[in-house]
């Protein structure tokens, strides 16, 4: 397929700035495979759709605060530093975005919190905007992360007034474990209680980590699908998540994917009899129409941006026809897109 057949307007009036004020009320668009049936519902309605040995596959990944604020050495210029993932944890390598790029050269020396409480050095160019950095941090690991806690910021989806509740509600109620430098936005409708209804019904949660970067949102920018290269995210499948998945798929039960990370994570990790094997290490698997999906026969999902890799394997897994048919449902009914928007159930 085509990037242009994945284009369609989408204004800023689509985009909520704002998380709905209970997670598990934001709206659910349901649409059906078999009989191509949409359906408007509230998130919590979803337990109507999944019985007992069911299995939902979460993504626990936790976002860190991955900002920081600083300034150019001798010139004292505002810089903004994103970091992506941790190179090398004894030398403190670091891969980053800086903004503005132009100017930070190899060899410069940025500064960060008051008395320079952190100091790092440009060590390498990796593109455009991105850098290599070497924090120069004498202390030991534990301190250095303390350190970064303290002067980052959590790497919000838009830039307004900030809300005390942020960078709580900018993750997952399940998030653990820490590296994620954007929420897997999908998980972020489950409240509490609602899992626990879920638990109670019978339904089994397996738990792997993708740890979100940047390049489910770097934009595509060649025609043919085929020539797009996905930049590289870590991800961990436990043996205990595989038993789980595997043990549903054999008695025939919905395993339901919940978000795009989910899905790229077990696509990679697939036995030749079709079933899934536990795998550490990191995936750049792109995924768009058409593909054969081995695991998941049901997803959960956000609305997303136009010709994004994320609205091209939501595409695959629902078919693009019934997929796009929906979009233009959901903004006729104007529901709300992307980190804060509302939701999507593919059955």
């Amino acid at each position: 397929m085509k990037l242009s057949q994945f284009k369609f307007p989408l204004t800023k009036d689509f985009v909520s700035e704002y998380p709905s004020k209970n997670r598990d009320e934001a709206r659910l668009m349901v649409i059906n495979r078999k009989t191509g049936k949409i359906e408007h519902k509230v998130f919590k309605d979803i337990i109507n759709y999944f019985d007992d040995g069911d299995v939902m596959i979460l993504n626990d990944t936790k976002v860190f605060p991955a900002r920081l604020y600083g300034n150019k050495e001798k010139t004292g210029a505002k810089i903004e530093v994103f970091l992506l993932r941790e190179l090398n944890r004894e030398s403190r390598l670091w891969d980053v975005l800086v903004d503005p790029a132009r100017k930070i050269r190899i060899g410069n020396k940025l500064y960060f919190g008051d008395d320079d409480m952190l100091v790092a050095e440009v060590i390498d160019n990796t593109t455009s905007r991105g850098r290599t950095l070497r924090f120069l941090f004498d202390g030991p690991y534990e301190d250095f992360k303390k350190t970064i806690y303290q002067l980052g910021n959590t790497p919000l989806p838009n830039l307004r007034t900030a809300q005390a509740d942020d960078a709580e509600r900018y993750q997952t109620v399940y998030a653990k474990v820490e590296g994620a430098v954007a929420a897997p936005t999908a998980g972020m409708h489950f409240s509490r209680e609602l899992l626990k209804r879920l638990e109670l019904k019978g339904v089994n949660f397996a738990e792997l980590t993708l740890h979100v970067g940047l390049g489910s949102f770097r934009p595509v920018e060649v025609e043919d699908l085929t020539k797009h290269k996905m930049e590289s995210e870590q991800a961990e499948i436990p043996q205990g998540c595989a038993d789980i998945v595997n043990a549903g798929k054999r008695k025939k039960k919905r395993i339901c994917a919940v978000g795009t990370t989910v899905v790229r994570s077990i696509e990679t990790s697939v036995s030749t009899d079709g079933y899934l094997k536990p795998f550490s290490g990191w995936t750049n698997k792109f995924i768009f129409p058409p593909y054969d999906f081995q695991i998941a026969n049901c997803m959960i999902t956000n609305f997303h941006a136009p010709e994004s890799t994320l609205l091209m394997m939501v595409c695959a897994f629902g078919g693009y026809d019934l997929v796009m048919k929906a979009y233009r449902e959901a903004m006729k009914e104007k529901y709300r897109f992307l980190s804060y928007g509302d939701a999507m159930l593919i059955i």
